[in-house]
């Protein structure tokens, strides 16, 4: 399991703290650090859709000019926004085997997901 996303957002040290707290063997990738792949970016958007993946209540989205924001109205302009700017990519995303299994950071989503 690959949890994405960047080492200084709360979120993602919230979800990681959940995580280590309930033994959930993870790896971490760091957006930062490693960037990530258009590739990628469209299996997700398939999987959970381009639009939740753009985090448009983060700092990175509101520090675009209207112009730049406007352009985002389909996946390939969402894709070229995330892989240009990694830090709107709404964080953490937790991924298994290829899918999805989380989207940000929910208690009882983690819960659900996570605890057997």
């Amino acid at each position: 399991m690959t949890v994405y996303g960047i080492k200084n957002c709360n979120t993602v040290k919230t979800a990681m703290d959940w995580l280590k707290q309930h033994n959930v063997a993870v790896d971490f990738h760091d957006y930062k650090t490693k960037g990530i792949t258009a590739v990628k970016l469209k299996e997700w958007s398939k999987q959970v859709g381009w639009e939740s993946l753009v985090n448009k209540r983060g700092t990175t989205w509101r520090q675009l000019d209207e112009t730049e924001q406007a352009k985002v109205t389909n996946e390939k302009a969402a894709i070229e926004l995330m892989t240009e700017k990694t830090s709107v990519i709404k964080r953490p995303l937790i991924e298994k085997d290829g899918k999805v299994v989380a989207l940000g950071f929910d208690e009882a989503a983690y819960v659900k997901a996570f605890k057997k």
